[in-house]
């Protein structure tokens, strides 16, 4: 019997091989879903990870002013540098305090609906950051800056789920990368309009903050009117109407039986199961490693050194004879370079695979931070030296934002099927948040007792990080999530027999609806 069953999905498997399913069409609710969900979301955390650099002269400013008027005596040095620190780090509490609430969040709310409800900490969060100076109060900046966190950390984790369920499995990778362009997008903005002749004035400092209002309002006004994820319409909430029509508005196209009748199979096999809880997920043995490849890919995306390269950047730009009014316009090569890779990686992700260019990103940044270490050594030997620390820099950028910038998000949706997924990303959002916060806070002590040798660290992580994706990660490329979950089967050590029962189902199905007269198969489903 068991020969007969293997056999039977050789044959299934022959049959796909000569009639593969055509490349998937874009449509224009799809990329319209991927880019004003995008726009709220992702673009937003990139903008807060820059804004807050151009205008700080201004608000530690505003924070002595606010401090004389209510206690008649300049603030103290060590009071201001706390209180900025404050400003600063709190992000990422908020970001994790938003993290651990995604799991409740999408239960109730679904994925584009929590996408939706998240722009409301947005806008306060702008309102807050904005009025701030003008009520003399810095309590209401640094309340604005965990609510901005708190967006951000749901936002990362619930785009990423959503962008996943939405898209075809043929462009799920390069849908995906919407994610990372926008947050490098967000980034880019947040120095443009940093610059003096726009808000980087003392007089307009808070309008890059009330600026935040923006992306979250056109999020508002344009994703109501786009589908809810399929799979969670189907799965969770029982509704096939609603998400039959998803399927064809996200497709293009009207018959979408296949479809329906995958994410049925892979429902029925999961029959007994509800949502998952995070201690749920931890205790599966078949997720096992599953698991721990999120939890080490999110802790080297935060881990590998890219946030502490800019504590280097205008020092480097400095020594290497740059005006110090020009710095601010050089800074922009960064931005810039950012979101070219991420835009190039969203466009061979689909050809070269999610493995290969996070292998290769995480090599490079290796090989580019044992560069960087060499060259900061010895740029006060060398007049030329720092241009190749300049070049190091651009390098580190661009390898990061080719794989490792965005990839991670990608993967974390596509490693585990539906009921896993959300407790999936909470667990990835909360080591992504400390992470951050562990590098915003050790960081300084670090480079303090190193000095340029402190990036020698980022180099074991880099590397260590390629070695692991080399040995465990398995291509999930153009893979429905059932195979993806097959393919952890062996290192597991765990018979999958809900998958092979799952399927059977989806070889019976196909059998009963996709096979025409003379035996040609019909084209696959496309998740």
């Amino acid at each position: 019997m068991e020969e007969k069953t293997k056999k039977e999905e050789k044959s299934h498997i022959d049959s796909s091989d000569v009639k593969a399913p055509p490349k998937q069409r874009l449509t224009v609710c799809l990329i319209s879903a991927a880019f004003f969900g995008s726009v709220g979301s992702s673009f937003l955390y990139g903008y807060n990870l820059s804004v807050v650099n151009a205008p700080a002269s201004f608000i530690k400013s505003f924070y002595n002013r606010t401090w004389m008027d209510r206690y008649g005596e300049p603030i103290g040095e060590d009071t201001v540098t706390l209180l900025w620190s404050v400003t600063v780090s709190v992000f990422a509490i908020g970001g994790l305090m938003g993290a651990l609430t995604v799991s409740f969040l999408i239960k109730v709310l679904g994925r584009k609906g929590t996408l939706l409800a998240n722009n409301a900490l947005a806008v306060i969060a702008a309102l807050l950051l904005a009025l701030g100076e003008t009520a003399r109060s810095f309590e209401m900046l640094i309340i604005g800056r965990f609510i901005i966190g708190m967006d951000s950390g749901v936002a990362l984790s619930v785009l990423p789920m959503y962008l996943g369920e939405i898209s075809p499995r043929q462009v799920r990778g390069s849908i995906g990368q919407f994610h990372a362009i926008f947050i490098c997008l967000g980034v880019f903005i947040g120095q443009v309009l940093g610059l003096p002749e726009i808000f980087g004035q003392e007089k307009r400092w808070n309008f890059l903050f009330a600026f935040l209002a923006f992306p979250a309002l056109l999020q508002l006004c344009v994703l109501p009117f786009l589908p809810e994820s399929p799979r969670f319409l189907l799965m969770e909430r029982r509704d096939e109407v609603a998400a039959e029509k998803a399927f064809q508005a996200f497709l293009g196209r009207t018959d979408v039986r296949r479809e329906l009748d995958e994410v049925h199979a892979e429902s029925r096999a999961q029959n007994t199961q509800r949502t998952a809880s995070v201690l749920e997920l931890f205790r599966k043995r078949s997720l096992r490693w599953q698991l721990i490849t999120v939890i080490v890919v999110m802790s080297c995306y935060q881990l590998c050194g890219l946030n502490a390269i800019w504590y280097y950047t205008n020092g480097i730009f400095e020594k290497a004879g740059f005006e110090k009014a020009l710095i601010p316009y050089i800074t922009l090569s960064t931005g810039g370079i950012e979101t070219l890779a991420a835009i190039i990686s969203g466009l061979v992700i689909e050809k070269i695979g999610r493995r290969p260019l996070l292998i290769f990103g995480f090599s490079a940044m290796a090989v580019f931070f044992s560069l960087l270490t060499v060259f900061l050594h010895f740029q006060d030997r060398f007049s030329w030296m720092p241009y190749l620390s300049f070049t190091s820099i651009l390098l580190l950028i661009a390898s990061f934002c080719s794989g490792p910038g965005g990839v991670p998000f990608v993967l974390t949706g596509e490693l585990f099927e539906q009921s896993y997924r959300p407790a999936a990303f909470m667990v990835a959002g909360t080591v992504n948040w400390l992470s951050n916060f562990a590098v915003g806070l050790l960081f300084p002590f670090i480079q303090e007792a190193l000095q340029t040798f402190a990036f020698l660290l980022f180099v074991v992580v880099c590397a260590a990080g390629a070695v692991y994706l080399l040995v465990v990660l398995p291509e999930t490329k153009n893979k429905t999530f059932v195979e993806i979950s097959q393919s952890f089967s062996k290192i597991n050590g765990v018979a999958d027999q809900v998958h092979e029962r799952e399927m059977q189902d989806v070889l019976e199905l196909t059998d009963a609806n996709g096979l025409k007269s003379g035996g040609d198969v019909e084209m696959e489903s496309c998740f």
